[in-house]
């Protein structure tokens, strides 16, 4: 992980018709980071990244990007029109100006070489997820912003996609924010989360956020029930979640 800040938000805060979302929040993002911002809803956590992107100007504090940032978004959800005749390939061209080129590669390198040609209505949650950062890492980003890449994934499928994204920091050196409400999973390569209510609780390595007092009166001290999950990956997953043989033959399960 680099010392060089990518995002820096100070004592940021944000209001929307008299009522407090955001107040105080202050942290880094840096290059080569896994941050997980985790919180219940209503806590803040998409108001924040839109703060982030510079799609909400803060009422209070600072929030600054590096020059010529470059961000690839992953949203919560995107719906496509039922009606709409829209391959995977022409989807992910329209998102890269009608550049074709690098779209094979983008998927190759995201495990969908196989869906170039499927409509897009047509993939499952996994494989939309899939699509979805593919289109993302169209941009050759210095950050990978993602708003609750796990939704309506499974967990071997969750799993999977954390495992790539650990894969694709290390190759590509960008930072990955990612948001979820979800307390049960963390990515394993995570480097720190952040934990918002509104204001910072708390942050550091998933172990010591999950023994924070702050983090367990938040969610009522319910340890079992709401424990940070961090899955260290020793297989691999195909498009669908199953576990494929290695080279030699050999498949491991959980």
């Amino acid at each position: 992980m680099s010392d060089e800040i990518l995002v820096h938000l100070h004592d940021v805060g944000l209001d929307f018709r008299n009522r407090r979302i955001l107040n105080q929040i202050t942290f880094d993002v840096l290059r080569g980071q896994i941050l997980t911002i985790i919180g219940p809803n209503g806590a803040g956590k998409s108001c924040l990244l839109k703060v982030i992107l510079g799609l909400y100007r803060p009422s209070r504090g600072v929030c600054q990007q590096m020059p010529d940032l470059r961000v690839g978004y992953m949203p919560q959800r995107l719906t496509v029109d039922s009606s709409l005749p829209l391959s995977v390939e022409r989807f992910l061209t329209l998102a890269n100006n009608g550049d074709t080129a690098p779209v094979q590669a983008a998927l190759d390198r995201v495990g969908a070489r196989s869906l170039r040609a499927a409509a897009v209505q047509s993939l499952s949650g996994g494989e939309f997820q899939r699509v979805l950062l593919a289109r993302a890492l169209l941009r050759k980003p210095d950050l990978l912003v993602l708003d609750e890449p796990a939704q309506g994934v499974d967990l071997q499928g969750q799993q999977a996609l954390y495992h790539l994204l650990g894969q694709l920091r290390d190759e590509a050196g960008f930072a990955i924010l990612m948001v979820s409400h979800d307390l049960h999973f963390v990515m394993a390569q995570t480097d720190q989360v952040l934990c918002l209510n509104q204001h910072v609780c708390c942050s550091g390595t998933a172990d010591s956020v999950s023994q924070h007092p702050e983090y367990l009166s938040l969610f009522n001290n319910n340890v079992n029930d709401i424990a940070i999950y961090t899955h260290k990956h020793d297989h691999h997953h195909d498009l669908h979640g199953k576990v494929v043989e290695d080279e030699d033959g050999c498949h491991h399960h959980d």
